[in-house]
């Protein structure tokens, strides 16, 4: 996902990959709360085995494809980031009701920061490998945050098929790995064996009852709409357009970003303790909305490191306090579906936004800058609802 953006980006497509990427959020319109329905309903370890065996297969039939007809159609690599985003769209909800449900309440606040310390050591390597497999090492050696390494090997930049294949195999180690865990669930779910309509509008009927968690649930959700606006276009289109560098430096302000949420998961359960977590949410989302602006005012790649670097600290700082907030307040029963309909929010969000970056303005010289600054705008306004509703919250400090 690190590598799909930077190949439209360097085919020329970002036009092309933006329409598919509005595709991919309609179709999740349709999918989320099907998959919400799904994590609640069944076993969660089962969920994870399907998704992983479906998008292994797939991945590895794309791949196939290309090792065969020497190159992959624009088309067919679309087709991976949509499956994969689907695949989002049940995996992390799936996640979080899965830790919630074998962990008991006393370590909600540690669990949720072990599990960004572990994504982000993750993303941290792929960004690594990234670097190398998107452009290669020439005998001459390659550029790391704006340094020069040489580490005695060379080798051709991999072609995204390649990419694609080295993918499909993560999916089935993690089919063997997730196959192997054995767990307690020290919450009882009662069967729920009514249609789909039936499941979701119980999903609804809790929001609708509990006003507070559902609009702390949406609002504090607007910082995960900017990030994924930055992860999957804004970036791609900031480092070739207006930067106007390489892959090396698209992948590194990945590695950056993954730094700082990674100093954030060890310590901003710590620099918050004494404060509540709607307020630790709001100053973090108003500490977003300064970087994306400070992004879209200058033109600097020691700054973009630094700006991708507290994103990366206010984005998983906020992921944390969230899902801590969130397992404090959304029994395990409705917790997949009570992450859609949240979901559904940010969704909306997003194809607002990426219909309106779709004008042929945002796409000349290096106008991608205007981007940033209505996303700055955006989360200054959800910062600001959060403030006029901070009373009616969970003000309790966990």
């Amino acid at each position: 996902m690190i590598a799909i953006p930077w190949y439209f980006a360097k085919q020329g497509e970002l036009d092309f990959f933006l329409t598919f990427y509005i595709f991919a959020n309609i179709l999740l319109l349709f999918w989320v709360p099907y998959s919400g329905t799904l994590v609640d309903k069944y076993d969660r370890k089962k969920v994870f085995l399907s998704i992983n065996l479906v998008c292994g297969f797939f991945l590895g039939i794309i791949s196939w494809i290309g090792y065969n007809n020497g190159g992959l159609s624009s088309n067919l690599v679309a087709l991976v980031f949509i499956m994969t985003f689907l695949n989002y769209s049940i995996h992390y909800p799936c996640l979080y009701a899965f830790v919630q449900e074998i962990t008991t309440k006393s370590f909600y606040g540690k669990i949720s920061s072990i599990l960004e310390v572990q994504g982000q050591s993750t993303n941290i390597i792929a960004g690594a490998f990234a670097v190398l497999l998107l452009e290669g090492v020439s005998d001459e050696g390659f550029k790391f945050f704006g340094f020069h390494f040489n580490p005695g090997f060379s080798f051709e930049a991999w072609k995204i098929h390649e990419v694609f294949m080295l993918d499909c195999a993560t999916y089935f180690v993690s089919l063997m790995i997730i196959s192997a865990i054995s767990y307690v669930a020290l919450t009882e779910r009662k069967p729920e064996n009514f249609p789909l309509k039936e499941r979701l509008k119980i999903g609804w009927k809790f929001l609708a009852n509990n006003r507070s968690v559902f609009l702390f649930g949406v609002f504090s959700y607007m910082i995960f709409v900017a990030l994924m606006l930055e992860a999957f276009f804004l970036g791609a289109a900031y480092v070739d357009n207006h930067l106007q560098l390489g892959g090396d430096v698209y992948a590194a302000s990945d590695i950056a970003y993954s730094i700082g949420a990674l100093l954030s998961g060890f310590t901003i359960r710590i620099i918050f303790r004494n404060i509540n977590i709607p307020l630790s949410i709001i100053i973090l989302m108003f500490l977003t909305s300064l970087n994306f602006m400070i992004i879209g005012i200058t033109n600097g790649e020691s700054i973009y490191y630094l700006t991708m670097f507290l994103l990366g600290v206010s984005n998983a700082g906020t992921r944390i306090l969230r899902v801590n907030y969130l397992f404090n307040n959304v029994p395990n029963q409705y917790f997949g579906r009570a992450a859609s309909i949240f979901n559904i929010a940010n969704i909306v969000a997003r194809i607002s936004l990426l219909s309106l970056f779709t004008l042929s303005f945002f796409h000349q010289a290096n106008n991608i800058i205007y981007a940033y600054l209505i996303v700055s705008v955006l989360l200054l306004i959800s910062s600001m609802v959060m403030i006029f509703y901070y009373r009616t919250f969970d003000l309790k400090i966990y």
